[in-house]
């Protein structure tokens, strides 16, 4: 016991110096010109393209880790770092550089009757603390994102990931110092305790926001132990709904690729929904393509007398993310059913009206109530990079302070500014 807690009080003392070094870096960091960030960003894509071997070397030891823990699989996949992953990760920087930057833009600069100028300036949230699990690309995309927005951070991943991070951090301090940034300014935590996350939470003093990035439990973790605010989603409970004005083979493609583009992602269909006038002529289509992809399916009573060899659905599917080749399909008598199933199921945060009818479009993403809704388009593009923000430090389904895809504009607040010419106020 006494070693365990002597442990807890060397990594809080470790972090409590790791946030004042942060706190240090987001002064330079907010006050940084455009053009050093930029340098750091080319910097930092040209040392992980130099990298690549070093960074499949260790990816390899932590992949091999994993299968010997005996991971599981969904997981595993998210943790391999090839060079396709690479390339990725690079291209987001990338797309990140490309982007204008949001520090310092002055927006409503209106005069006011008494002679002065009031507007609003974007300015950087200062420093920010990513917990985060098994991906190690969320290394380098959020350490793009902060240094763009000039934020520092503090970046803890998965005990999983701990060598590929480490491999990838030292590309991200060497792209920094290049630049002529603080080191500081990213720093990812090199220790595998639990105790690690602990320590973060505390730290209300040096910590701005905190982006937790994995399952419920570290979220909701997060968000029971620290005063920090917490930019976070709980759950990926995604709808798709075929309306009865869907173009068919539309509806076809976009039901299938929302459920198995990518079954382990939060933008992934967890459960579709079929309008009864179309459900006869759709649901066994839908069903040979969901066996060929081996997606196990779970109907209601009306979907099941038309797939009448599936299993019976229960309350619990539709709450469920299962993050995995299950789908849940409810037969529903049309839109409004539609709406009030997601309103009340749903975890507000990816939703999907098929349909060719504007009006019922227009009616779904207003009623809706998610962080992202979506017109004829698969699910799977509810992301930073697809959305254009080259990438995204996580998916928010709070309506404070971000929502859904959080990427510069995310990171960043707004903080007024007032220009005069000498007035003085007279009551």
């Amino acid at each position: 016991m006494a070693e365990a807690s002597a442990i807890v009080r060397d990594v809080e003392a470790l972090l409590a110096d790791v946030g004042r070094r942060a706190r240090r870096a987001s002064r330079a960091m907010a006050a940084a010109q455009p053009a050093a960030k930029s340098n750091a960003l080319k910097a930092i894509a040209a040392a992980l393209d130099r990298a690549r071997g070093g960074l499949r070397a260790a990816n390899a030891k932590d992949v091999a880790r994993a299968r010997a823990d005996a991971l599981e699989q969904p997981l595993v996949d998210r943790l391999i770092l090839d060079d396709a992953a690479i390339d990725r990760m690079i291209e987001g920087v990338e797309q990140v550089d490309s982007l204008p930057d949001p520090v310092g833009e002055i927006t409503d600069l209106k005069y006011r009757p008494t002679g002065i100028q009031v507007g609003r300036m974007r300015v950087p949230l200062g420093v920010i603390g990513i917990i985060y699990e098994s991906r190690p690309n969320v290394t380098v995309d959020a350490a793009s994102l902060c240094l763009k927005s000039g934020n520092a951070c503090i970046l803890r991943g998965g005990s999983e990931a701990i060598e590929s991070n480490r491999a990838i951090a030292t590309c991200i301090t060497e792209g920094l110092l290049a630049a002529g940034l603080p080191s500081d300014a990213v720093q990812v935590i090199d220790i595998t305790d639990r105790a690690a996350v602990g320590a973060m939470l505390k730290l209300d003093d040096c910590i701005d926001v905190l982006v937790p990035r994995g399952g419920r439990s570290l979220i909701e973790r997060v968000s029971r132990e620290s005063r920090i605010p917490v930019i976070k989603h709980l759950d990926g409970i995604c709808h798709v709904y075929i309306d009865d004005y869907a173009d068919v083979d539309m509806a076809l493609a976009i039901a299938v690729n929302s459920k198995t583009e990518k079954y382990a992602v939060c933008n992934a269909l967890e459960t579709l929904l079929v309008a009864s006038s179309v459900a006869p002529a759709l649901l066994p289509s839908l069903a040979e393509r969901y066996a060929r992809a081996g997606v196990e399916l779970r109907g209601c009573a009306e979907t099941r007398k038309v797939l009448s060899g599936i299993r019976a659905a229960t309350e619990d599917d539709w709450r469920t993310e299962y993050l995995a080749p299950i789908l849940a399909i409810r037969t529903v008598a049309g839109l409004d059913q539609a709406i009030e199933h997601i309103n009340t199921y749903g975890s507000q945060h990816t939703d999907v009206i098929v349909t060719s009818d504007y009006g019922r479009a227009r009616r779904f993403v207003t009623e809706v109530d998610s962080a992202s809704v979506m017109v004829n388009a698969s699910s799977q593009f509810a992301d930073g990079f697809e959305f254009g923000l080259g990438a995204e430090i996580g998916i928010s389904t709070d309506k404070l302070h971000a929502r859904g895809p959080v990427g510069l504009e995310g990171l960043t607040s707004q903080k007024w500014v007032v220009f005069g010419g000498g007035e003085i106020r007279h009551r």
